[in-house]
């Protein structure tokens, strides 16, 4: 009796090991299997992306998977991103030798079939069975794999794991995704960060085994509706001088989340170029600069409705209205000036905004960019870098930004002035990729000390003022349809970085000031101009060339002070790190000597 006890109760044990060792084996190998407790909640019931799955990706996924940085380019900003899939090329590459494909989402490809031949593997089952769904998904087995290796809550992230900004990518797929496990037990997702809640993580398995129902349709209401086609009548019509206006325009705003001021629900648009008409479905023109040629003979300007999950480091806004559109009005088209002619899209010209729009009265375009001043310097702080250190490794931790009057200091708004040396301007974008890596140093940095030269001159000529008179060529915000955009402060956090309105903060070590030359400038520069996408050249390229104009703006502000303190001044800002890049870019010292403000009775007029 007891050994046929004992051999009910081996059996037993056997046949529980037995129903087990299926499941027990994979998660030994590394291979999570199926949840199929999961599977079987909630039948007959398809789970929304907007109301469920969505505020789970924003709160735990879209932090990391939003933007050019995210790994494998896995975005899941959009069930369009999210079926898009992964790719095991990076995008930020300082070391490319060759510029690569553009991969911008809604953009530069509108089909997964699209998106395959451009090197992208899906992360999902794509299977009609719900089991198989997951079986062969690669999203569900990263979030499988932390809940079965869960991290704790608190103390330190398991030193296995590797946080740099930099660190070396894995991009299973379904096919290795066992030894990816194996390897990296502790590495499923959320990466680095506590698993999610039980009914997180239920949800987000559910809506994957139903192959991602989507529900998030944009609905345009009627009244935002008549607005944008007020705005695109405006932008697209045919005569020269609205045709320069609307490039002007879309050259500047093209990369900014538009909304309609006074919508109680906002809502967020693109500017873009498209091959079809008001009216019509919008077929975007994908180009990698905003001012290359949009390679057909007829297009349109339209405004089209973002998507994906706002994130904080791609989001620039800026309000469009009534009032807008009436200030646009006033600007470009009252102002008596003649287009006989529309520049053309050669890169030598459609890279340099001074040569490009010369037709366009100065004043306008610089009273253009005062109105946004915060979304221009926001612009290079986040725009197409989003983790920038191109942009961000020129620029102090902590400093201050102010902007010349319109109406004084007629060397910077003067349209004959500019004119004459509008090619001293041009922009190292004109060459797009490149192996010249010395250019900037001699072609570019020739022409941007040719320029100063000019301008050094009529300083010396035409400049003296006390004190009273010299503030008064700082600009109070007096006539711009936003006045606290009239001083910014800027905080830099190590590759990324902030903008406030208004003076915040101790006193700085630097001050900009900005005249319409440089202000100009630096967008066409890590803006409309840079390629993220673009090889090791072009991104040192741009790099340098911001120092020049870092520089050119900080010297700005060094004219107001009294000569003796200049240097000094100067001096102690390029100490440590940046002390060797003073020497390679020597400016003209004369002005060093040209005393233009008087009156100062203090030993610290910095401060």
């Amino acid at each position: 009796m007891q050994l046929l006890l004992r051999l009910i109760t081996i059996l037993f044990f056997v046949s529980i090991v037995v129903a087990c060792s299926s499941e027990t084996a994979s998660i030994l190998k590394g291979e999570p299997d199926v949840d199929y407790d999961i599977i079987a909640q909630k039948n007959g019931r398809i789970v929304s992306h907007v109301d469920e799955a969505r505020p789970i990706l924003e709160k735990r996924c879209v932090v990391c998977h939003g933007c050019y940085d995210a790994p494998c380019q896995l975005k899941m900003t959009s069930v369009e991103a999210i079926k898009r899939g992964a790719n095991p090329k990076k995008v930020y590459d300082a070391e490319r030798i060759f510029s690569v494909e553009p991969t911008r989402m809604f953009i530069d490809a509108k089909t997964e079939e699209e998106w395959r031949k451009k090197g992208f593997h899906s992360v999902l089952g794509e299977s009609a069975d719900e089991v198989q769904n997951l079986r062969n998904s690669v999203l569900y087995k990263m979030l499988r794999q932390k809940q079965i290796n869960p991290q704790p809550r608190v103390g330190k992230v398991n030193g296995t794991i590797d946080l740099g900004l930099n660190r070396k990518q894995s991009c299973p797929t379904t096919d290795n995704y066992s030894s990816y496990a194996k390897d990296y037990p502790m590495q499923g997702m959320p990466f680095a960060m506590p698993n999610l809640s039980d009914e997180e993580y239920h949800i987000l398995v559910k809506w994957i085994s139903q192959g991602l129902p989507d529900d998030s349709v944009v609905a345009i209401p009627q009244v935002v509706q008549k607005q944008i086609d007020d705005w695109e009548k405006f932008l697209n019509k045919s005569d020269n001088k609205h045709r320069l206006a609307s490039r002007y325009i879309y050259e500047h705003l093209f990369m900014g989340h538009l909304y309609f001021k006074g919508e109680k629900q906002r809502q967020f648009f693109r500017l873009v170029r498209s091959r079809s008409a008001p009216g019509e479905s919008i077929d975007e023109i994908a180009t990698v600069r905003a001012f290359d040629d949009p390679g057909v003979k007829e297009f349109y300007y339209r405004l089209r409705p973002v998507k994906s999950s706002i994130v904080d480091k791609s989001h620039v806004i800026y309000e469009l209205s009534t009032e807008r559109l009436k200030r646009y009005r006033e600007l470009f088209i009252e102002p008596v000036y003649q287009v006989k002619k529309l520049p053309g899209y050669e890169p030598a010209i459609a890279a340099n905004p001074i040569r490009a729009f010369i037709s366009i009265p100065v004043t306008s375009r610089y009273k253009f960019l005062l109105d946004d001043t915060r979304f221009f310097i926001e612009g290079f702080i986040k725009g197409p870098v989003c983790r920038g250190q191109v942009a961000l490794n020129v620029i102090e931790d902590n400093f201050w930004v102010f902007f010349t009057d319109p109406k004084r200091l007629s060397v910077n708004n003067d349209d004959y002035f500019l004119d004459e040396i509008a090619k001293s301007l041009k922009m190292p974008a004109e060459r797009g990729d490149t192996f010249n890596v010395f250019s900037i140093l001699t072609d570019y940095w020739t022409a941007q000390h040719a320029y100063m030269l000019k301008r050094q001159e009529y300083y010396k000529n035409h400049l003296r003022m006390d004190l009273d008179d010299a503030m008064k060529i700082i600009w109070n915000g007096k006539g711009a349809m936003d006045r606290d955009n009239r001083a910014l402060t800027v905080f830099r956090h190590f590759d990324s970085a902030s903008v406030k309105q208004g003076l915040h903060g101790d006193y700085p070590e630097t001050t900009w000031v900005l005249d319409y030359p440089v202000l100009e400038r630096i967008h066409y520069l890590l803006v409309a101009g840079y390629d993220v996408f673009g090889n090791v050249g072009h991104q040192l390229n741009t790099r340098l060339y911001m120092d020049f104009l870092r520089m050119e703006a900080e010297n700005n502000f060094l004219a107001f002070l009294p000569i003796k303190q200049r240097k000094a001044i100067r001096d102690s800002w390029y100490a440590g790190i940046r002390e060797d890049i003073k020497y390679l870019f020597e400016q003209p010292e004369d002005w060093l000597n040209v005393q233009i403000v008087f009156g100062f009775q203090t030993d610290d007029p910095q401060r």
